[in-house]
């Protein structure tokens, strides 16, 4: 086939469709002036990738064909999700000062496609005929077949990461949108219980899993050096996964903001009332000890994680300082903000 006597191992391919689906959605997206379909589309971004790249290397095999279904498992699994919250819960916020300013926005969008492309390495790469030999009919197959200790490992992985994402979603959009708790309650049930942010969690082991399961075809020699080095070098996906999540968007933008959220209401004087086991008044006393308990990624249950030393927590469970709320270096900063912010509105 000649995209593949030109690009064997379809990264060119996928760099072409993401790119080109991102400059799309871009552009529906900033003429309505809407962020609806964001979400929606890196999803849509990923099944058309994963369709295409399967069916043009035509290696029907156990492993390629499992790899595609957890990449559409998980995409389907999203979009829908994220849909579903937008029609129900309304717009980002994020999005608020971005839509109408297209650099801004732009940027979204190239970064939805570094996202879409590269996690998807690995399932793509794998069905690349650099990696896989198209299926004949006769076995004839590259790479071993499925059942390797990789591939098992790799399944329980994607299977127990895509449990607990989708639990931790369903229960939060529960908690916050049927429960109704009251002000300053703290979702401590399900996975939350557990982990701060379980949802992380479950997608850094999804594209753990997935590239433990493409990588088999790596060990066997009938596969070029440079086969080798490309399966092997999809690693990126979960490091990207993980750095992304980690030190970019997920963790800064979610942990230490919720906690500032808590002292500054403390600040102000709010009494909570008692949830659950939480029955500290004070909020920000309740969120140190809900964060005393509860480990930041990494699922433990309280009595296991209490006791650990501090430097197993922030090393090795990455409850890094960078992520958390210091009421002594941070807290003048963020009542002065909090100041002039009721200053300016009390002026409007």
């Amino acid at each position: 086939m000649f995209v593949a006597a030109l690009d064997p191992y379809y990264l060119g391919l996928t760099a072409i469709i993401s790119a080109g689906m991102q400059i799309a959605g871009f552009a529906i997206a900033f003429t309505l002036q809407t962020d609806a379909i964001t979400d929606f589309w890196s999803a849509l971004t990923t099944i058309i990738m994963l369709l295409i790249t399967l069916d043009f290397g035509a290696a029907y095999t156990a492993r390629n064909i499992l790899a595609t279904i957890f990449g559409l498992l998980w995409a389907v699994r999203l979009g829908g999700f994220q849909l579903f919250r937008m029609i129900k819960m309304g717009g980002d916020t994020r999005f608020d000062e971005m839509r109408s300013n297209p650099l801004k926005f732009a940027q979204f969008w190239v970064g939805q496609f570094l996202w879409t492309w590269t996690i998807t390495m690995p399932i793509n790469v794998l069905n690349s005929p650099a990696v896989t030999r198209p299926y004949d009919g006769y076995g004839g197959t590259l790479g071993p077949s499925f059942g390797t200790a990789k591939d098992i490992v790799g399944l329980i992985f994607f299977v127990l990461g895509f449990l607990t994402e989708a639990m931790a979603d369903i229960t939060k959009y529960r908690f916050k949108s049927v429960n109704k708790p009251p002000k300053g309650a703290i979702i401590d049930v399900g996975p939350w219980k557990f982990s701060r942010r379980p949802n992380y969690f479950g997608e850094i082991l999804i594209w753990l899993g997935i590239y433990l399961l493409c990588i088999s075809p790596a060990s066997q020699a009938d596969i070029s050096y440079r086969g080798h080095a490309a399966l092997l070098g999809t690693v990126v996906s979960p490091l990207f996964t993980f750095a992304l999540l980690m030190f970019l968007s997920g963790v800064p933008l979610a942990e230490k903001p919720s906690q500032k959220k808590y002292f500054i209401m403390s600040h102000e004087g709010t009494s909570l009332e008692p949830y659950n086991k939480q029955r500290e008044e004070d909020p920000w006393r309740r969120y140190k000890a809900f964060r005393n308990r509860t480990p930041l990624l990494i699922p433990m249950p309280a009595f296991l994680y209490k006791p650990l030393p501090k430097f197993v927590k922030t090393y090795i469970l990455f409850d890094l300082p960078l992520y958390n709320f210091d009421e002594h270096k941070d807290g003048p900063a963020a009542i002065d903000e909090w100041e002039k912010k009721q200053g300016n509105d009390e002026r409007s």
